[in-house]
């Protein structure tokens, strides 16, 4: 079997694709951009040779970024933010059986670990920003806006158990935040309120404390195997 490039392992190999980014959060503006996520699945076969399928591509699309199946599986098992959300997309593309039984699965990815890496994302974003205003004067408010965001995602997830990527009616108020219109300390109290109320919500979310691993791993495996009979037999 001849190792595909790349570009041809997503292009033919996609088993999930979604759109991401403002446009599926619904914060999209004029010239926002669109940011393409995807999941491929390598045909088992290449897992046999000394080199491995890469584990994630760029490309070929402009803002475009797939991850292979395993890999995936991975960094959602880990709550992932950014991967963790892209199960959650309503901007689908593509998608076949294997992607479908993949979104079954959301709530297996799902843990109380969401608390911990949502929130020293966060942290780390506002540690940027705060070091933009301490250079610049102001920090870069499209960053902000996703900063509130993504705590304001981590929060309800904590306390529903559901992960809701889209912001609804916060929509107004986060745009006034990146247009740069709410005054900077009070970006940062909403960020301290909003880091509190997540440490509030793990203690009582419904989420368990940690993912259905096994039952991710079966999927794995059992798509795998398909995989290896499929090119076994063609």
């Amino acid at each position: 079997m001849i190792t595909p490039d790349p570009e041809t392992l997503v292009r033919d190999h996609t088993v999930y694709s979604c759109v991401m980014g403002s446009r599926a959060f619904g914060l999209a503006t004029d010239g926002s951009d669109t940011d393409r996520r995807g999941v491929y699945l390598a045909p088992t076969p290449l897992f046999w040779r000394f080199d491995k399928p890469p584990t994630h591509v760029e490309g070929p699309a402009e803002e475009q970024f797939s991850w292979e199946l395993e890999r995936f599986c991975e960094l959602a098992l880990r709550a992932n933010p950014n991967v963790l959300e892209c199960l959650h997309s309503p901007l689908v593309e593509r998608i076949d059986d294997v992607g479908r039984e993949l979104l079954s699965l959301r709530g297996a990815f799902l843990s109380r670990l969401a608390h911990r890496t949502f929130v020293r994302y966060a942290v780390g974003q506002r540690r940027k920003l705060e070091a933009d205003v301490r250079q610049y004067g102001v920090p870069r408010w499209k960053h902000a806006l996703h900063l509130l965001r993504l705590l304001t995602t981590g929060r309800d997830l904590l306390r529903t158990g559901e992960l809701v990527i889209e912001v609804g009616p916060a929509r107004e108020e986060l745009l006034a935040v990146k247009r740069g219109e709410v005054p900077w300390p009070e970006v940062e109290r909403r960020m301290t309120r909003l880091a509190e109320e997540n440490h509030e919500a793990v203690r009582t979310s419904p989420l368990p404390a940690q993912p259905d691993r096994s039952r991710v791993e079966d999927f794995l495996l059992r798509t795998r195997r398909a995989s290896a009979l499929r090119h076994d037999q063609g």
